[in-house]
């Protein structure tokens, strides 16, 4: 399997949240999250426990010992939560977390783990693209979000509104009904979307960070089959590269003010 992969600082004066790693047969992809101004809940910060949380899944990867994604992936969220828990306050709503993806192949089988946000593209030769994303985030977060519908941006009753917004989505996090990321709680990786196919017939497959889907929405400056043209022409620093061209022309709506890290892997020449 031939790997190539791309990542890119969302702001130059931050550290990179994103996490992108592989071993012979797997890759992993993870997109940190906090709140800013949440040090105090953790002296590590969310950078420190994306590379951990990769760097752990990676490892255990490495093993080649057959065991579930999930299993894989609760080991490695226990490991790390372990490891700051007498330090930081982990169990806060605000405190580091990252949006899981993984990709294994294993016999004749690609099998994948996501948790949160992030896309896998599978170009399938035999069938055409598949798009698999865990959408409960972005479910949870457009309900939560709904108040502010026609609230004036910019006033204080837009502060308001929105702190509320904020707290509604925080509650919902790692509950059931509501939405599951890699955390404190090793129990959110059996919550994972995961799934698995043949190889036969399965050209390539891709990952990419929340930051850089962004490309297909909200920018809608290409489609999904659009991403794999540019992929098969300028691989993953292509596909960043246009994310960053529309940023940098400030025509793509109020995402564009605020770059976020973005993160592409392409697999390819898969063995079957």
């Amino acid at each position: 399997m031939n790997v190539s992969l791309a990542t890119s600082a969302g702001r130059a004066e931050w550290p990179n949240e994103d996490f992108v790693g592989a071993v012979p047969g797997a890759v992993v992809l993870l997109d940190g999250a906090g709140i800013p101004g949440a040090e105090s809940l953790c002296l590590h910060g969310v950078a420190w426990y994306t590379h951990r949380l990769g760097g752990a899944l990676l490892g255990h990867l490495s093993r080649g010992d057959g065991r579930d994604l999930a299993a894989i992936l609760a080991t490695a969220i226990g490991e790390i939560a372990a490891e700051h828990c007498d330090t930081c306050d982990i169990a806060d709503p605000s405190s580091p977390q990252a949006t899981v993806a993984m990709v294994r192949v294993h016999e004749d089988r690609l099998e994948w783990l996501l948790l949160a946000d992030s896309f896998l593209v599978l170009d399938r030769a035999d069938a055409g693209l598949q798009v698999v994303t865990d959408e409960r985030e972005v479910t949870a977060r457009r309900e939560c979000s709904a108040p502010l519908a026609g609230v004036v941006l910019g006033t204080p009753e837009y502060d308001r509104v929105r702190a509320s917004c904020v707290t509604a989505l925080r509650a919902r996090r790692n509950q059931p009904g509501g939405y599951w990321i890699a955390k404190d709680d090793p129990r959110a990786a059996w919550e994972a979307v995961t799934g698995s196919r043949a190889l036969v017939g399965l050209d390539g497959v891709a990952l990419l960070s929340n930051g850089a889907s962004r490309i297909v929405s909200p920018y809608g400056r290409t489609d999904w089959p659009g991403v794999l043209d540019l992929l098969r022409a300028s691989g993953p620093a292509g596909v960043i590269a246009r994310v960053r061209q529309v940023e940098a022309q400030g025509t793509a709506g109020v995402d564009a003010q605020f770059p976020d890290d973005a993160t592409v892997v392409h697999c390819t020449h898969l063995p079957c």
